[in-house]
């Protein structure tokens, strides 16, 4: 392999020839791991010091929802395994490999024996830059290579000191990491906003489809009226899952459901043959469908609307109902909400597995406004749907943006002026 000048080939690959390789132990002289208390025990109550899980180190940043807390004396007693803010955090069991870096507002807390520490204490090295580079997938590829024991992977706090991090001078860590950083900021701001527009949009359903809020220019009173009455009931049939094929044509099995699809579908995640569509049920523009058993009976009877015009089928454990004069999906955000999963909670039958029949969903009792409103509606909550995915696609395309930020500038490919 020809090496361009000005760079030269390390154990790391390619690298420009003025970045030195030192392992994490150089600059970051005790690295360390906490250890689960004992003597003194912890809580889930929001009381005495954050204790860290190796469920807390998340591919999505720190997850403190999964943290627990000990007492002070505990903390004391486990001084080893304190942490605090900049401190850089490392799964080294399970799933090893996921990274973190702790706040500058932090503060502290304490981990388990699950986590390893690294804590920078070297001035010529940014905390940031080694962090951005301990997150790269291929370094994380590279642990997961490395691992011990098959029920249970682990790597070693050595093998974790001995992690060779390239780096140029001083400043340009910090030209990376600033780099770096901003892209984080972005993606920061992008999932807040996200995560406004969807309670947003949450609040807006709970008001909308129930008749608590109304848009401009509707007045009349809904009418209560039973499922059954506004709706034909039909069955899905067939499609084992060694049906499934790679080509052929669209089909909904009850599984993706709960797994892939919200109150309508917007794409199809299997197909079938042909020949497995001649008994299987051919969907209608329009169509309902309702996973007919779940394991739970807050779940049970998941609906999604068919508003598509391709020639799809339905798998079996699929209730269909086919409406009649209402707009499908106003029903299919209906039936997913609160007033109406309540009902059919009741109605599931079973304890390991939860079912429910199309008799029963007949029997749902709803409130409805006029067609033209439920359309109404409709367009604003799809509105709202749309602007999320609007919003989650650019997300998507900053996060590949990072990773092509990262592949060129933690390896020197690209280099800022």
């Amino acid at each position: 392999m020809v090496v361009k000048p000005g760079y030269r080939q390390t154990e790391l690959g390619v690298v420009p020839a003025d970045w030195k390789l030192k392992p994490i132990q150089a600059f970051s002289a005790f690295v360390t791991k906490g250890a689960t208390p004992t003597t003194y025990g912890f809580t889930w109550e929001n009381n005495g010091v954050v204790f860290l899980r190796s469920e807390c180190v998340s591919d999505n940043g720190l997850d403190l929802a999964q943290s627990m807390f000990i007492s002070s004396e505990a903390h004391a007693a486990l001084v080893r395994g304190e942490v605090r803010s900049g401190d850089i955090l490392m799964t080294i069991t399970g799933n090893v490999g996921r990274v973190v870096r702790l706040a500058p507002d932090f503060g502290y807390a304490n981990i388990n024996q699950h986590i390893a520490r690294i804590r920078v204490n070297d001035p010529e090295v940014n905390p940031r830059f080694v962090y951005h580079f301990l997150s790269q997938p291929r370094i994380r590829a590279h642990y997961a290579s490395i691992t011990t024991g098959q029920a249970y992977p682990q790597i070693s706090l050595s093998q974790v000191r001995e992690t060779q991090v390239p780096l140029p001078r001083p400043p340009e860590q910090r030209a990376i990491a600033g780099a770096l950083v901003d892209v984080d900021a972005l993606l920061g701001a992008l999932e807040q906003l996200i995560a406004k527009k969807r309670d947003l949009k949450q609040a807006a359903m709970q008001q909308l489809l129930t008749g608590q809020t109304r848009l401009p220019g509707f007045t009349g009173k809904w009418e209560e009226c039973l499922f059954s009455n506004i709706a034909i009931p039909l069955k899905g049939q067939g499609i084992r899952k060694d049906e499934v094929t790679a080509e052929g044509l669209p089909c909904v099995r009850y599984g993706e459901i709960y797994t892939h699809h919200t109150d309508y579908i917007r794409c199809f995640y299997s197909l079938i043959s042909a020949e497995t569509a001649k008994s299987s049920q051919l969907l209608r523009k329009g169509d309902l469908l309702f996973a007919g058993s779940g394991e739970t009976a807050e779940e049970i009877g998941k609906c999604v609307a068919f508003l598509g015009d391709e020639q799809a089928y339905a798998g079996g454990d699929i209730i269909i109902f086919r409406p009649q004069a209402q707009n499908s999906m106003f029903l299919g955000y209906l039936m997913n909400q609160p007033v109406v999963t309540r009902q059919k909670a009741q109605m599931g039958q079973g304890e390991v597995i939860v079912h429910i029949g199309a008799r029963s969903l007949g029997r749902l009792r709803l409130f409805l406004p006029t067609l033209p409103e439920q359309t109404a509606i409709a367009g604003v909550l799809s509105d709202m749907d749309a602007e999320l995915a609007a919003l989650e696609a650019r997300l998507a395309k900053t996060r590949d943006l990072k990773q092509g930020m990262m592949q060129e500038l933690l390896t020197g490919r690209t280099r800022l002026v």
